[in-house]
């Protein structure tokens, strides 16, 4: 049996024994003071390597023997070094593990705990009671949403009226109001001089009711017979 095992296995205290193994705080705390023993024992090396290496570049040359020498120890110590460096690097994997175990321990605890007060919670209810609370809820629910639309729909109080009815007494009123227009219209008066028998003898402004084109055309056609004439006279 290595030593390691040794102390693993007999290293604990006789409180520890007597429980059947020690608890993960007492583990926990023995592995953090091995990776601090380490730790002191790594700064103590690195020292000691510094200091050989300086005894051999003293040396040097001119005392091979001694430099050697002071190598040599270097060596070994950088061996020790690295052997803790590996014991470090398994103890912390070990210490994390150990924390992992014992956070999910208590958490499994207290969901544990968790659990048991739901189950104490839940001893009193009664699943056909909660469906007739619900049922009650949402039947609330829908008497209040009744009243809702209730109130926000317009109220009329007494406002319907037939459109058609509407739309009938609005043409006679527009009916009324153009035959009123008509009433207010002025015909012009009648002449009280008897017509003449040709149209070509008509005045041309006097009877202007009775007009086509206004008078400033009848002149302009006695204007232009007038021109055809002078034509006519200087062709002959």
């Amino acid at each position: 049996m290595s030593k390691i095992s040794k102390f693993f296995k007999g290293g604990g205290s006789a409180a520890s024994k007597g429980r059947g193994g020690p608890s993960p705080q007492e583990a926990l705390a023995r592995l953090r003071e091995t990776e601090e023993m380490l730790s002191k024992k790594q700064e103590y090396l690195e020292t000691r390597i510094e200091r050989e290496l300086a005894v051999a570049r003293q040396h040097g040359t001119k005392n091979k023997r001694a430099a050697l020498q002071a190598l040599k120890r270097k060596k070994r110590y950088e061996k020790q070094l690295s052997q803790i460096d590996g014991t470090l690097s398994t103890i912390e994997f070990q210490r994390e593990a150990l924390e992992n175990s014992h956070t999910n321990t208590e958490v499994l605890k207290n969901m544990g705990y968790a659990a048991q007060a739901m189950k104490k919670v839940h001893e009193n209810m009664d699943l056909n009671k909660i469906d007739d609370l619900m049922q009650d809820i949402t039947e609330q629910q829908d008497v209040a949403q009744e009243i809702s639309d209730a109130i926000s729909n317009r109220a009329t109080f007494g406002d319907e009226f037939d459109e058609d009815e509407l739309m009938a007494e609005l043409e006679e009123l527009e009916q009324e109001e153009l035959n009123k227009g008509m009433r207010d219209v002025r015909l012009p008066s009648v002449p009280s001089t008897s017509l003449p028998s040709r149209p070509g003898k008509l005045p041309a402004c006097h009877f202007t009711f009775l007009m086509i084109k206004p008078c400033t055309s009848t002149r302009r056609r006695a204007e232009d017979e007038d021109e055809m004439k002078k034509l006519a006279a200087w062709a002959s």
